[in-house]
């Protein structure tokens, strides 16, 4: 869970600016964001013997994760 707190806390600082260091602000902060705990949290859907989480387990999963990411 420190991992994703990390990763989301860097997520934040990175989301502040665009590649000419402007401030990101609406629908293009929002998207950076929602992509950046996707990314964060699709590689822990997984089950306890290592194997990928797929339909409504993998979905409540993720939805779980980015909310609390």
């Amino acid at each position: 869970m420190g991992a994703a707190l990390n990763t989301a806390s860097a997520a934040n600082a990175l989301a502040n600016v665009d590649k000419n260091g402007k401030a990101l602000v609406g629908a293009a902060k929002t998207g950076f964001l929602t992509k950046c705990r996707r990314e964060a949290c699709e590689p822990k859907a997984v089950d306890k013997n290592g194997k990928a989480l797929t339909g409504a387990a993998k979905k409540s999963f993720l939805q779980k994760c980015e909310r609390e990411a």
